[in-house]
């Protein structure tokens, strides 16, 4: 997108442009206009990801309890958004963090899934259930989550025998792992790992680059263990706010398998023990 074309779309003259870093997926600048107003430019793939992104972020904005960047426009290889300012995190920002994220999780969706499918990192996220999914987590989740890494990890020659087998076995005891959890279906981000939140210029919690679904919380509790974990704050304060079932932190490896299965798609064989290790400890 060129400068011309930016500034039809923003209303404004741009008086500068600048590259941003960190990013492992889209071309990201920052956009300054000629009256002080700062957006944030994502571009460099048109396969529809952006968009998906842009329904992402407005479904995280329905609660109304957590900030997300405001969505200015899209198109199907560009994002522009509301352009936040970094800052230090203020004093408690982990325990309002876990605290929004369990009011963000109390919104409820109608059913498993989402309306359409998006991304997890650069990998597709089959998001739309089947009749019989739509209210079976475990069905959802195994068929939607874990069976399509497990085939395209076929797919990418990372399935060998003892992957094959240690799938086929979690197969059989897997509705009996998830017995007891059972909830509503909660707005999740999807992906959420310390890449994806940021604190803005009052130190407050921000989330970012979401993989967006209706599914159980504690999917995405586990998804913030997969690289150490966050603060101990963090997690006191969302049990405060509204407690986990009972068995949660047995359930946990089903969850991170998912990420870690995707991880090893994405980046290859330096996932795949972590991947055996939580299929050994599933179906002890």
């Amino acid at each position: 997108m060129n400068k011309q074309q930016l500034e039809q779309i923003l209303g404004e003259d741009i008086a500068g442009m600048s590259s941003v870093g960190g990013g492992c997926i889209a071309d990201s600048q920052v956009i300054t206009t000629r009256s002080g107003r700062k957006f944030f430019l994502k571009q460099g793939f048109s396969n529809g990801m952006f968009r998906k992104e842009a329904n992402g972020l407005k479904e995280l904005t329905k609660p109304g309890v957590i900030k997300v960047p405001d969505v200015i426009d899209y198109g199907n290889d560009y994002l522009i958004l509301e352009h936040i300012e970094q800052g230090s995190k203020k004093k408690d920002f982990f325990e309002d963090f876990g605290h929004k994220l369990a009011l963000l999780h109390r919104y409820e969706g109608e059913q498993f899934g989402f309306f359409e499918d998006n991304f997890i990192g650069s990998t597709p996220q089959e998001n739309i259930p089947s009749e019989d999914e739509a209210d079976n987590w475990p069905l959802f989740f195994w068929n939607k989550r874990l069976m399509f890494q497990f085939r395209l990890a076929e797919k990418n020659g990372y399935a060998d025998n003892t992957m094959q087998h240690l799938f086929a076995s979690l197969e059989k005891v897997f509705e009996k792992i998830l017995e007891g959890s059972e909830e509503p279906p909660a707005l999740m981000h999807g992906d959420l790992w310390g890449g994806n939140y940021m604190s803005d210029s009052e130190g407050n919690p921000v989330l970012i680059d979401p993989a967006v679904y209706y599914g159980h919380r504690e999917a995405d509790l586990a998804m913030t263990k997969l690289f150490g974990g966050f603060s101990a704050a963090f997690y006191r304060a969302y049990e405060e706010t509204w407690p986990l079932k009972e068995g949660a932190s047995e359930r946990e490896p089903v969850y991170l398998l998912y990420h870690v299965m995707n991880h090893l798609n994405l980046f290859g064989t330096g996932y795949y023990s972590q991947a055996i290790r939580l299929l050994e400890k599933l179906i002890r």
